[in-house]
């Protein structure tokens, strides 16, 4: 595939909202507010801000792969530290402008120079203590261990958590790959989408049958199982 039509698979919308969410483990609502902007307030006092994620298409289409490894990024900052959208869109643009990034949650960079900038401006919006801002550095460079790049710092895979119990060292078992299984959640390895391994389970199949037939262990094949009838329960 040529290099012009992956970018253009990277940005093509693909993620239902609802889709998106689950994987991202988050609520549709907050997802949407990230990506659409919101409004809050009293009636008569109405107060809106604008999205931190620009989608790549329409929001009745959803997230492109790149919108949801932004999103993953963004998940970083808000699941523990509950810095106010408006602080993070002002830190974004900052270190955007900074480092000359059009997508810092993105960017590559971000990773290696953009980190411990952004982590030190949200300190002068919102007074981050030392060790928050420690913590912060370090769920961000977690998360962001989990997007594979190509040589040249594009994503091209998203390994999700698939569990709350955010680690350095938590298990990887699916991958979301814009180039298979038309970018849904797949078996590390075995391509196998997670939606396969769900209707055998269902069907009855032991956990032993499936992760002999994959030669893959039972726990990541759980994992990935219980991943995939999870966002079937949130659908």
């Amino acid at each position: 595939m040529s290099k012009v039509n992956l970018d253009t698979l990277r940005r093509t919308p693909a993620y239902p909202f609802v889709e998106a969410a689950h994987y991202l483990n988050v609520s549709v609502s907050t997802l949407r507010s990230w990506c659409v902007g919101t409004t809050y307030g009293p009636a008569g006092d109405k107060k809106t801000f604008k999205p931190v994620i620009v989608l790549d298409g329409e929001p009745h289409e959803g997230l492109s792969f790149l919108n949801l490894v932004e999103a993953h990024v963004l998940v970083a900052l808000r699941r523990k530290h509950r810095i106010t959208l408006p602080k993070i869109r002002e830190a974004l643009l900052y270190i955007g402008t900074k480092l000359g990034m059009d997508r810092p949650l993105a960017d590559a960079r971000f990773q290696t120079d953009g980190v411990d900038l952004l982590v030190e401006h949200l300190d002068e919006l919102v007074n981050v203590s030392r060790d928050g801002q420690w913590e912060m550095a370090t769920l961000l460079r977690t998360y962001l261990k989990r997007i594979e790049r190509d040589p040249s710092g594009i994503p091209v895979k998203l390994f999700p958590f698939t569990r709350n119990d955010v680690r350095d060292d938590s298990p990887a078992p699916v991958e979301i790959n814009p180039q298979k299984a038309f970018g849904r959640p797949v078996l590390v390895g075995r391509s196998v989408p997670t939606a396969v391994l769900a209707d055998r389970f269902k069907a009855g199949d032991p956990l032993s049958q499936l992760a002999d037939d994959f030669e893959i262990p039972t726990e990541k094949i759980e994992e990935a199982i219980r991943c995939e009838l999870d966002r079937r329960k949130a659908a």
